[in-house]
């Protein structure tokens, strides 16, 4: 990579270990992760980082406000946490400068500085991902991990084989927490041990959805904030793979629902129930008085549908994003709304998202279908509550030329955290942006790893990202012993 213009210069010392004198680069240091013109919180880990542009690099110096990092020919920079920690604490609201210098065979450089904004607002502690390789036969490997934000530790939720055997193959998959909290959420097992692993107060459980009314178990998940009731889509899922397409597979429905769980009673009920339209990604707002959803219509198939007829036309599949009253004492829905016409647009709509406090809806739109996760095209957009249904605009700062996808807000509704292709457009990693009051969001940035080079190695991809205020306390015995050796309890239809 060039180094750009090269300007005679002088540098003073500043601080230890910044060069006394070097030349000037017009350009900015090209670095991993980009964490140039980034606002950042000020609980975050340390932002370790390290330069792309290894040739001949023996040693490199960065300085951050008036903290000062070193790393060595492998051109890694680390912070001292402590330091680091201090800076944030000290800094908060601020605007820092950060300077980057190189050294080479021909001496030091210091590329054009940059900054990095220390925001006021923390972000939730620990978010909880699922990481798989990028496979579609075998569930080898599957995982769902907690990661502590303001440190590099993380920790296994639940694990499944390590090896592959076809009498305990099986996948774990939407994982999900009601108001941001441990106390009671759940995921999914897939194949053998299948059902769904609910915990409530410490006690682990196995539930089965399944009913001759219903397509199959509950798919996509949103916990109520405050009732113990579950809002689930139940889809009929088919994939399909591209032989001549940037994009590898097509996850389509060939029909979907939506239903309502009693967690206390172990009882399901439809919410929806329609033949002509694919209804999924139900998410409550921070009230728990509104469900949001996203609805297609189907395309007309005589004969019937199916995943493979439905490929004819997969580009066509357009879900526009609805929402329904809710009354908590009956539990019962009104009547559905429009709020984002996606399909006006020529676009297609998934995974709503409703921002604590109450103000915004954020949400991902693409070109087409609802697994947005393969789709280059994929941006988030955000809307006011309330507004029109063509209202909505693009989080332009925080996407990028690849697939940005599944998102979730934190508990205060300043950061958002999602799964996007960026780095490479084949491996999904983490990302985090701050939103202004105003709704309008700040450079995202890769979530910190204490090895910069951690995701450019890591074989897997980071998905259904999910914010929590405290860790899972249940320790992963207890729910590996739960889907292995107990049976799944049959919900009741009601």
């Amino acid at each position: 990579m060039a180094l750009g213009l090269l300007l005679p210069s002088s540098c003073r010392n500043k601080a230890y270990r910044v060069p006394a004198s070097c030349t000037e680069v017009d350009s900015e240091a090209p670095v991993y992760p980009d964490y140039h013109g980034i606002t950042i919180p000020p609980n975050i880990a340390p932002l370790n980082f390290m330069l792309t542009d290894t040739v001949a690099v023996q040693e490199v110096v960065v300085r951050l406000g008036e903290l000062t990092a070193s790393g060595g020919d492998d051109a890694k920079v680390r912070f001292d946490t402590a330091a680091w920690r201090a800076l944030l604490r000290d800094h908060a609201g601020e605007t820092l400068q950060m300077d980057i210098y190189a050294r080479r065979r021909s001496g030091w450089v210091h590329y054009r500085p940059t900054s990095m904004t220390i925001a006021t607002e923390p972000v939730d502690s620990f978010v909880t991902y699922r990481l798989i390789e990028p496979g579609y036969e075998l569930y080898r490997q599957v995982g769902i991990y907690q990661r502590d934000l303001t440190t590099f530790r993380e920790t296994p939720v639940y694990e499944n084989n390590r090896t592959y055997s076809d009498a305990d193959n099986h996948c774990v998959n939407c994982h999900s927490f009601q108001a941001y909290g441990t106390d009671r959420f759940l995921f999914h097992v897939r194949a053998q041990h299948g059902g769904t692993v609910v915990v409530e107060h410490g006690h682990a459980r196995k539930i089965a959805i399944r009913h001759d009314s219903i397509l199959g178990a509950g798919v996509y998940p949103s916990w109520h904030p405050e009732l113990p009731l579950v809002a689930f889509s139940t889809n009929r899922t088919g994939q399909a793979f591209h032989m001549m397409h940037r994009e590898k597979i097509e996850v389509l429905d060939e029909a979907s629902d939506l239903l309502l769980y009693d967690a206390e009673g172990n009882a399901v009920s439809h919410i929806l129930r329609t033949p002509d339209s694919l209804e999924t990604f139900p998410a409550w707002d921070a009230s728990g008085t509104r469900l949001y959803y996203c609805s297609a219509a189907m395309p007309a198939m005589p004969g019937g549908y199916s995943v493979s007829r439905l490929m004819e036309s997969y580009d066509s599949l357009l879900y526009d994003i609805y929402s329904m009253p809710f009354e908590p004492q009956t539990r019962t829905f009104g009547t559905p709304r429009l709020e984002v016409a996606a399909s006006a647009m020529g676009m297609s709509a998934s995974v709503p998202r409703l921002s604590p406090d109450g103000r915004f809806l954020l949400f991902t739109m693409g070109r087409y279908g609802q697994f947005h996760i393969w789709h280059a095209t994929a941006d988030l957009y955000i809307k006011e509550v309330g507004a029109a249904a063509d209202a909505s605009r693009p989080l332009a700062a925080a996407n990028s030329d690849e697939a940005d996808s599944y998102h979730a807000w934190s508990a205060n509704s300043r950061w958002v955290v999602f799964a996007t292709r960026r780095t490479d457009g084949t491996f999904s990693r983490l990302a985090l942006a701050h939103v202004g009051a105003d709704g309008v969001a700040s450079k995202a940035f890769i979530m910190p790893q204490q090895d910069p080079e951690h995701d450019v190695v890591l074989l897997k991809s980071y998905n259904v990202p999910e914010f929590t205020r405290t860790a899972i306390s249940l320790p992963p015995h207890e729910l590996t012993h739960t889907v292995l050796h107990t049976d799944a309890a049959v919900a009741s239809y009601q």
